[in-house]
């Protein structure tokens, strides 16, 4: 190899500026891809691991970009939801959505449903007897529906007399009404007006996902079929 054959090696070895430029621009476009086939919120964590021949930078400079693409007016948004991603339709663009599901009447919650839920989602981790304290009517069938639909889970036992289930919000939750985390919820006293529940019974506790998930960690897993066995306690 001649001395102007090792140059031109040399050269073409050479990261040039535009090179970069055209990975950035192929690297947003796969994480568009990447988000919009996700079934769940894919994070940021994830999309690193999918994209691990990436400096996480170049990732977290792609996506800042996709943010600003889907800033303009469409029918589709970038949302952050339960600490992921997701490309979902534009909120004011439901109903449309929705007749070609033909979605029906009898898939949403009760208003019996959302108080309950309500209720647990501000004083979590509670448990039956709390629920029906604050509510004052029994709470035994409207806790098994929201099993079933994956809203609320079994995170541990109290420890007293008894040792009665406690219940805490999901994933599934955060999902299905657009949070991001449990710091997201309304205020208070917004919820408690709009569900005629007076706000000092709903008082808002501050617990953390991470302490959700170490009272799962400390307690064996429950299932429907657990609770429905035997009297909701």
């Amino acid at each position: 190899m001649t001395v102007k054959d090792e140059q031109n090696a040399d050269a073409m070895a050479e990261p040039t500026d535009e090179q970069p430029r055209r990975a950035a621009a192929e690297l947003k476009p796969i994480l568009e891809a990447l988000i919009f086939a996700s079934p769940e919120p894919l994070t940021l964590k994830g999309m690193c691991k999918l994209l691990d021949s990436e400096p996480k930078e170049d990732v977290q400079a792609a996506l800042a970009e996709l943010k600003r693409d889907y800033e303009r007016p469409s029918g589709l948004q970038l949302v952050e939801v339960a600490g992921g991603y997701q490309i979902v339709t534009r909120t004011d663009l439901h109903e449309w959505v929705r007749r070609l599901f033909h979605e029906r009447t009898t898939q949403r919650l009760s208003v019996q449903s959302l108080e309950t839920l309500a209720v647990i989602a501000y004083k979590q981790p509670i448990t039956a007897a709390e629920i029906t304290d604050v509510r004052g009517v029994n709470t035994s069938g409207v806790l098994g529906t929201l099993l079933e639909r994956h809203l609320i889970k079994i995170v541990g036992r109290k420890q007293v007399v008894g040792r009665p289930f406690m219940y805490a919000t999901t994933k599934e939750f955060l999902l299905r009404f657009g949070l991001n985390d449990l710091n997201d919820l309304p205020k208070v006293e917004d919820m408690a007006e709009s569900l005629g529940i007076d706000a000092p019974v709903l008082v808002e506790r501050a617990v953390s996902d991470d302490q959700l998930s170490a009272l799962d960690a400390d307690e064996p897993s429950h299932t429907l079929d657990d609770e429905t066995t035997g009297s909701v306690h």
